[in-house]
């Protein structure tokens, strides 16, 4: 108790320079090892407010908010004291981060080709199924040749997804909304006024350009709600969705919203989501999204997947540099997926370099499911990110012992491309001969 009183007293004395403004809510996350606590006793001097866990029951990692930037102002002078007296390992502001977006020119000709076929226990359409890109990935050859169509679960960090989708229903499960805190992740709750829109007027789809990135099947009055505003991103979520469940049509997916459609989220959503996929058994965890400068809590968030025999794959980036972003950048623990045409070029606007990428997939014009029970058409890493995702799933499928590094050594074997690419395109064929065909002592 004496100690106690004597760390608040330390602390009182630091803040009392500098009172509070009331100015908007600024967000931290805190990692400690004094649990709940040591956050709580911070936040009595500092005065900010514990607004919850990130990690679930592992209990090391907060978010707190603060009218003041006192917290911050703090670290830069008694960052060792704090620990010494609480057990604060660290703080850092709680960023926005934006979806990568990649304009899209013309609509690709598979968005028309909607004769249906049966594609494990669903109708979809031809155009999704038979696209180019599984065929350059050779999806269909590995499928049929190890007999493997997706196990376990796949979790998916996203802008939710269209929980009522013919396509996707039948394998989703509950998932979560770390943009509300609530159970649940319905793309739907951002754009509502959508939703009716699109039930009355579902007759006359026609695939149109909608938010200049993606191309969908709509009708024109949903479109127009579509373009622009706060919808830049509505749909993303279902689509890398939608290409999980193309690869491996049997793997349960988990979805996880951690951005709303306009695009953003912050890193502390994707934290809490990160955990929240490993504590509900996630095998796979697709993260269609990057940051240019790292965070110790998502660094710490990922270590904890990885140590728990999750494997990681991230888009690469659209931003043509071969400068670090994250999570792709921390590539001994996540695989960065770089863009390729449907030639086995690099995509114009795809990062490159073996800081960012571990293999490429296809990313242009690729087709997938979108919100209204429909197909869209999207280019950039964002899509490639999950035909790799689907691929770590069946390699589980075909051999269940595997890990991150497992993971990794198995999708190096690629098709060569360019050396900017690191090992290449990915080949699900080769890439599951080469993990049935491991000794399985990768750790």
């Amino acid at each position: 108790m004496k100690r106690n009183l004597c760390i608040f007293v330390i602390l009182f004395a630091l803040f009392a320079a500098g009172a509070p403004s009331a100015s908007a809510q600024n967000r931290f996350i805190v990692r400690t090892s004094g649990g709940l606590g040591s956050v709580l006793r911070l936040c009595l001097a500092a005065n900010c407010q514990v607004q919850g866990s990130l990690d679930g029951n592992v209990g090391q990692t907060y978010l707190v908010t603060s009218a003041g930037n006192l917290i911050s102002n703090l670290l830069s002078f008694v960052g060792n004291l704090l620990e010494q007296l609480l057990g604060i390992e660290s703080v850092e502001a709680d960023r926005l981060l934006s979806m990568p977006q990649k304009p899209i020119a013309t609509i690709p000709s598979g968005l028309y080709d909607t004769a249906p076929v049966n594609y494990y226990g669903t109708v979809v359409t031809h155009g999704y199924a038979a696209q180019p890109a599984t065929q350059i990935i050779r999806l269909i050859d590995a499928q049929n040749g190890f007999n493997v169509t997706g196990s376990g679960i796949v979790a998916v960090i996203d802008t939710g997804v269209d929980t009522t989708h013919p396509v996707l229903a039948p394998v989703l499960l509950p998932g979560y909304d770390f943009t509300r805190n609530q159970p649940g992740a319905s793309e739907w709750l951002d754009v509502p006024q959508l939703q009716a829109t699109e039930a009355a007027n579902s007759q006359n789809e026609q695939p149109v350009v909608v938010q200049q990135s993606s191309a969908a099947i709509l009708d024109q009055s949903s479109a127009a709600i579509l373009d622009g505003g706060p919808y830049s991103d509505f749909g993303h979520g279902t689509m890398t969705t939608g290409l999980v469940h193309l690869v491996a049509p049997t793997a349960k997916i988990l979805p996880l919203k951690a951005f709303t459609s306009n695009g953003q989220g912050y890193v502390s959503n994707i934290v809490a989501a990160l955990y929240y996929a490993v504590q509900h058994n996630a095998n796979v965890v697709n993260m269609s999204f990057d940051v240019s400068t790292p965070s110790q809590a998502l660094s710490q968030a990922i270590s904890y997947a990885n140590q728990s025999g999750v494997v990681l794959v991230a888009a690469a980036g659209n931003e043509s540099t071969n400068a670090p972003v994250y999570p792709a950048a921390l590539n001994s623990s996540v695989m960065g997926i770089a863009s390729t045409s449907d030639y086995d070029t690099r995509s114009s606007f795809s990062n490159y370099g073996n800081v960012d990428v571990w293999i490429a997939a296809p990313g242009e014009y690729v087709i997938s499911t979108f919100p209204g029970g429909t197909y869209a058409a999207s280019s950039g890493t964002s899509f490639s990110s999950p035909l790799v995702a689907g691929s770590a799933d069946l390699l589980l499928s075909a051999k269940p012992s595997l890990n991150q590094a497992s993971a990794a050594s198995a999708f190096s074997h690629a098709i060569q491309l360019t050396p900017d690419l690191n090992h290449g395109r990915l080949d699900v064929y080769q890439a599951i001969s080469a993990w049935v065909n491991s000794s399985s002592s990768h750790h």
